[in-house]
């Protein structure tokens, strides 16, 4: 059964690509044969992928065995080429260009929903509870209730920046769902969903966004959307582009060597604006190379900022790339709940089975800002973001699904939406009136063990300007009131 049999996705990143309910995880371009032919039909989700050999590590029987770090010598072969960087690569007469995974085709788009909730043909769903499956709506609701409100927060002043997730509910919290508690998630900044799923309470999203003296995070020195919870295993937001890809790398490595982390994994999220720098190559390449339970998951969202996809890259999107780095690869429709929850769930398994990488593409659409500081509306229509928040909505997608099993009512879905507002009010309008921290924590936690000379130059500098006009000039003496203690924690 082709993928066609259901209809064109119409993901904006693959706009030919035809949805598919069958998964096919690759993890080379041509296993099995000498050319480049791959299956042109997805096996099974639960047969996608066969696992590697299992390593074996052999303690050196004597001083003559080979080192650990370098193979045995293999002899060259007359069948098989010969040249170290592709030792199993069969030798051919014929001369034979390619520039796709799938020869002459697209990778498929992997599909349990469809955009009207209904299970495809030959999709398999989750075998998952009616409460399970409560769940997950309801923090997928919860999270464009908090950007909701921040968003409009930012616009009237009163905090400085915010960043939403519309459009990518069902990627984020579907992913998160498909986790362990205690697998390391290196986030970009789309990432609230991981936490609310993780029941990171809203006290402190709102006490990060507003810098105040409750912001456990980073104490009020990261502006709004770079949230951290060690207590969580998320790790703490940076703005630089794709710096965590190669520091989820490290981080799977060093789960792989301590044996009591053995069953958890690293999950790196990022945009496909992040695998256009080249620490995205640095980091796939670190972590197929060194090994180590990762699953990379590429939010495939059609922009980068104002650049659409179609600018970014000429090839068949980010999951073209894995093969190339030997790292197992799946394409999964991004705004079905379902199809991410098992994409997502079998990438975890084969990364501990085989203590290797994992890359997932999730073909989304952006449907807010790209931020506070955009005006999408400059570089797409808005009648184009509105068609795809009615057409296909992953919200409404896995809300029709429910009600369809009996599990949700048009009666719960208001009185959620009112609780829900409600909660996140409370929560905000209490990290309003919190004061900032004290002004002395912006010199602490830079440098371990004894300050150095330059924090201590600055502190006695303000020190200097605060006993100066402190007192005598209104502006200071306003700006000092907004923190705890009012400053004096310095003077």
């Amino acid at each position: 059964m082709r993928g066609d049999d259901f209809g064109t996705a119409r993901l904006p990143s693959s706009a030919n690509n035809g949805c598919t309910v069958l998964v096919h995880i690759s993890r080379s371009l041509s296993p099995g044969s000498a050319g480049v032919r791959m299956l042109r039909r997805a096996p099974p989700l639960h047969r996608a992928l066969r696992p590697l050999p299992a390593l074996q590590h052999r303690r050196p029987s004597s001083s003559s065995s080979p080192s650990p770090t370098h193979k045995p010598h293999t002899p060259p072969s007359a069948a098989h080429g010969h040249l170290p960087g592709a030792p199993r690569s069969s030798l051919t007469p014929e001369l034979h260009f390619f520039n796709s995974v799938l020869e002459g085709e697209q990778i498929p788009t992997y599909r349990v929903l469809d955009a009207n909730g209904n299970v495809v043909p030959g999709a398999k769903v989750p075998e998952v509870g009616r409460e399970f499956a409560r769940r997950l709506y309801e923090t997928m609701m919860l999270l464009p209730s908090v950007d909701t409100v921040l968003y409009s927060a930012q616009r009237h002043g009163s905090i400085s920046f915010y960043m939403t997730t519309h459009g990518e509910e069902a990627s984020v919290v579907g992913s998160a769902a498909a986790l362990s508690p205690t697998d390391e998630v290196l986030g970009q900044y789309r990432e609230l969903g991981v936490l609310l799923w993780r029941s990171y309470p809203l006290s402190l999203i709102m006490s990060q966004v507003f810098s105040n003296a409750d912001d456990a995070s980073t104490k009020g020195r990261q502006m709004p959307v770079h949230f951290g919870s060690p207590e969580h295993h998320f790790h703490t937001i940076s703005s630089p582009l794709a710096t965590q890809i190669p520091q989820a790398a490290g981080v799977a490595y060093a789960l792989k060597r301590d044996p009591a982390r053995r069953g958890d994994v690293a999950v790196c999220y990022f945009g496909e604006g992040a695998a256009s720098e080249g620490d995205f190559h640095a980091g796939l390449g670190m972590a197929s190379v060194l090994g180590g339970p990762s699953i990379f998951f590429c939010r495939n969202n059609g922009f980068a900022i104002s650049t659409p996809a179609s600018e970014q890259y000429a090839g068949d999107g980010i999951a073209a790339r894995g093969p190339g780095y030997g790292v197992y690869t799946v394409r999964v429709d991004g705004n079905d709940a379902w199809a991410v929850y098992n994409a997502v769930k079998e990438a975890r398994r084969l990364a501990l089975e085989n203590q290797k990488p994992v890359l997932v593409e999730a073909m989304t659409y952006r449907v807010g800002h790209h931020s506070t500081s955009d005006d999408s509306y400059a570089y797409r229509a808005k009648q184009e973001v509105e068609d795809w928040k009615r057409v296909d909505n992953p919200l409404f997608r896995l809300r029709k699904y429910l009600e369809s099993q009996g599990w949700w009512s048009s009666d719960e879905e208001q009185a959620l939406r009112t609780a829900q507002r409600k909660e996140v009010m409370d929560a905000f309008q209490k990290a309003e009136k919190r004061k900032k921290p004290r002004l002395g924590e912006m010199m602490r936690d830079v440098w371990a063990g004894e300050e150095p000379w330059m924090i201590s130059e600055q502190r006695e500098e303000l020190r200097g300007l605060l006993g100066k006009y402190g007192e005598a000039w209104e502006p200071y003496r306003k700006e000092l009131e907004r923190f705890e203690g009012g400053g004096r924690d310095v003077i």
